[in-house]
């Protein structure tokens, strides 16, 4: 399979563009997804979305902050390897699907313990499992891959903020307001609407939080067990388990990313198992095409790497 360099259509002309187009625009027709709850450990559940051939091969893809199975960058990724005859796992963090979760907890940038459980639900039944991780699912992809001898063979991750810190301040600089914006909203109405249902969860002058980093001190950080911030970064940032993953993985990430910190570029990590391609234009899960019969560039990249791993 061959895959160039990756080359925006005329129209995508600045980052904000290939950002934004892909995410409003793109429609991707697939066949119904096969829904299935699983509990977890603690009594909650997930919600995994199937499409399935009969294969012995699995892909499972996570989905970026305030994302859920129906985005047009999961449906994508998902139809080029289920029309290329893998089964495929898309599945819905806590609180992302179509119902609330049970349990105070949500989901955060780390939290591997609920992508463990995805794949040891799916390990007995697939000769080969693989990870593909956008944005938030990317660094949940890659601290996982290092945290742990994972059963998967290989993974890819898109446009990831391997440092949480500065690219939380990134994506709260002024140029970025509308998607600053757009992520805190949702984020506090998930807060407020499970209030209704936890009193322990204290909404008193949450109109006021106006950056990612205040919420996160309020809700994000003591919810799941970070003192403040700046500790849930620095504990769950992948850039730090970089060095101990052990099966083959692809890191993409556009250096027009309007997301993306200088730190979530590393050069210095000597891990032969991790190849970083760092691309001048694609944008923050952008890397759209219009000559490739629906398929996005990351999604043959993706497909590239995977097949190279068999």
């Amino acid at each position: 399979m061959e895959v160039g360099n990756y080359h925006p259509p005329y129209f995508l002309f600045n980052k904000h563009l290939e950002t934004i187009y892909p995410a409003v625009f793109r429609k991707v027709v697939l066949p119904p997804y096969q829904r299935e709850r699983i509990v977890t450990p603690d009594n909650d559940f997930l919600d995994l979305d199937w499409l399935t051939n009969g294969s012995d091969k699995l892909v499972i893809i996570s989905h970026g902050l305030e994302g859920n199975t129906e985005r047009p960058y999961i449906k994508g990724m998902a139809k080029a390897f289920y029309d290329n005859k893998y089964d495929v796992l898309a599945w819905n963090y806590r609180g992302c699907g179509d119902e609330m979760n049970r349990q105070l907890r949500f989901y955060h940038s780390g939290a591997t313990d609920d992508l463990d459980v995805v794949v040891k639900h799916a390990a007995s039944k697939y000769k080969s499992i693989f990870l593909v991780g956008f944005s938030l699912g990317g660094n949940i992809t890659l601290k996982y891959l290092g945290e742990r001898d994972a059963v998967v063979k290989g993974a890819v991750a898109f446009s990831v903020p391997m440092n949480l810190r500065t690219s939380c301040e990134k994506i709260s600089s002024p140029g970025n307001f509308i998607y600053a914006y757009r992520f805190l909203k949702s984020l506090k109405n998930k807060v407020i609407a499970k209030s209704k249902r936890m009193k322990q969860i204290n909404i008193y002058a949450i109109e006021k939080i106006n950056n990612l980093k205040d919420f996160d001190d309020r809700y994000t950080a003591p919810i799941h067990g970070f003192k403040d911030a700046f500790h849930y970064y620095e504990s769950c940032s992948s850039l730090y388990f970089l060095k101990d993953i052990r099966v083959p993985t692809l890191v993409v990430n556009a250096k027009n990313d309007p997301f993306l910190s200088p730190g979530c570029y590393p050069t210095d990590i000597d891990n032969p198992n991790i190849r970083f391609e760092y691309i001048d234009r694609g944008g923050h899960v952008g890397f759209a095409t219009l000559d490739q019969n629906g398929v996005y560039w990351s999604e043959l990249r993706a497909l590239k790497f995977i097949e190279g791993l068999q």
